[in-house]
């Protein structure tokens, strides 16, 4: 298969300080570990490109867009709540991530790429409509799904997230909409506290004790979201691929391994096959141990590629 990689320099602009954990190094330990295994060479290498305004705007209000805008700082650093910081190269950054979202839309569905994995930051789960909070400016994925939406007549969505934070910002976004289906995994109780129990129909939340495993975890994933996306057979599957659930990533108590990440991928990839012509991009969210985010984000690429995983 041809899996699509963008990435975009900009990424390395968006540095909230040598103490937060949402660091540029994520992306250099990343390729690094892509790099060496020569998995990053088996890929489609690509630039994002920056998302439109209209873009951000169907997920996002204008007037909350132009709020944002008026907070970067002409140099130093703006708080917009305890962990995320605005710097003076933030929003670009963020509206690459973004863009490289749309990007990966246009790939699968022109033929281009099977499937997409977008390798930037900052993460965007947590935007909410009208807020940014969580380390997240824009909601990347929410983008990527309403220009899927509007650009391609997608009809039915899904967006997958493994993070070990719920996606908040993303139920925000489309709660009860009808077109989109969100089915999140996450330790609980935890971080963002908000919509971890919320009713929405179109809404599957898979909410996992600290110390939870892969074997329980594969368990959850197969009773909750398989016979509701067999049942919604959507068009398009979009990933929020976060990796700190990883038992070494200290930002939360979820102890899944690398091979998770790639059954869990393949799960999506299956998914995909069935009922959306293969279609998937993926989009980075958490993971935070620089020791073991790139072996975990190559088990997601050699499930993309369609290549065996083989354990160390």
């Amino acid at each position: 298969m041809i899996t699509s990689y963008i990435t975009h320099p900009s990424s390395q602009h968006h540095d909230m300080g040598p103490d937060h954990p949402e660091s540029p190094m994520r992306l250099d330990a990343i390729r690094a570990r892509l790099m060496l295994s020569g998995i990053l060479q088996q890929t489609m290498q690509s630039d994002a490109v920056e998302v439109k305004d209209e873009q951000l705007a169907r997920v996002h209000p204008v007037r909350h867009l132009n709020s944002l805008a008026k907070c970067v700082p002409e140099y130093g650093t703006v708080a917009l709540d305890s962990e995320t910081i605005m710097t003076p190269g933030s929003l670009i950054a963020a509206r690459f991530a973004a863009g490289a979202a749309c990007r990966g839309v246009d790939q699968v569905y022109r033929n281009q790429a099977d499937n997409v994995f977008c390798a930037v930051r900052p993460p965007g789960h947590h935007a909410e409509a009208a807020e940014a909070t969580g380390f997240c400016f824009y909601n990347n994925v929410a983008v990527a799904a309403a220009y899927a939406r509007a650009r391609y007549g997608a009809q039915r969505v899904a967006i997958l997230d493994f993070d070990v934070h719920q996606c908040n910002g993303t139920i925000d976004i489309f709660k009860d909409n009808p077109n989109v289906f969100v089915c999140s995994s996450y330790q609980y109780p935890f971080y963002p506290w908000r919509y971890l129990r919320t009713e929405s129909h179109n809404v599957i939340n898979t909410p996992l004790s600290a110390g939870t495993d892969g074997p329980a975890f594969r368990k959850a994933i197969e009773r909750d979201w398989l016979p509701e996306l067999h049942s919604f057979k959507p068009d398009l599957v979009l990933v929020s691929a976060g990796f700190d659930a990883h038992r070494e990533d200290h930002m939360g108590e979820l102890c899944l391994e690398h091979e998770d990440f790639y059954w869990v991928t393949q799960m999506a990839l299956e998914i995909a096959s069935l009922y959306a012509d293969g279609r998937l991009v993926s989009v980075l969210e958490g993971g935070y141990n620089l020791d073991v985010i790139g072996h975990s984000v190559e088990a997601h690429l050699l499930a993309l590629l369609g290549l065996p995983f083989e354990s160390a």
